[in-house]
């Protein structure tokens, strides 16, 4: 009991101390130079941090299922938005169907379901990285993915 309120003490500190200082936190509580980012991100990261060391972090199956999340809605393994380099074009993972989502379409009559995995799509027990990936491999030819599957949207913006 005493050292949560020791450790609370620390964090309601925190947001007394000057940019600098807080800055000086970061490098002794995380080994590392501090990101540029703005003082309140730092406060509440410190917190966080100082929490962590105390009491433990996330369980690894916690921190796993994050990273499955991340990936699957186009971001890297660090939280960041995975890019095209393109400017403000589309970025991969937008719009992307929710992780275990099951697309079906029938063709040539036959009825193919695609799961949506962690990182892309799985069809008859094997991943790929796009719906259009999984397409050629239904129909032999080039077709959009989403289009495909029903995804895209048309000129009215409606699916």
């Amino acid at each position: 009991m005493q050292q949560d309120s020791r450790i609370a003490r620390q964090i309601d500190d925190l947001a007394q101390l000057p940019y600098e200082q807080l800055k000086d936190r970061w490098r002794m509580l995380f080994g590392k130079e501090p990101p540029a980012y703005n003082r309140v991100f730092l406060i509440n990261r410190l917190a966080y941090r100082l929490q962590e060391l105390t009491c433990g972090g996330l369980p690894e199956v916690t921190r796993e299922r994050m990273r499955q999340i991340l990936l699957a809605n186009g971001y890297d393994d660090r939280g960041c938005k995975v890019g095209t380099g393109k400017g403000n074009a589309k970025r991969p993972g937008d719009d992307m169907p929710v992780l275990g989502t099951r697309l079906s379409r029938e063709w040539n009559g036959k009825r193919h379901e695609v799961s949506v995995v962690s990182g892309g799509f799985e069809y008859q027990g094997r991943r790929y990285r796009s719906l259009t990936a999984v397409t050629r491999a239904i129909t032999g030819t080039h077709w959009n993915g989403r289009a495909f599957f029903g995804l895209r949207a048309g000129k009215s913006g409606r699916r």
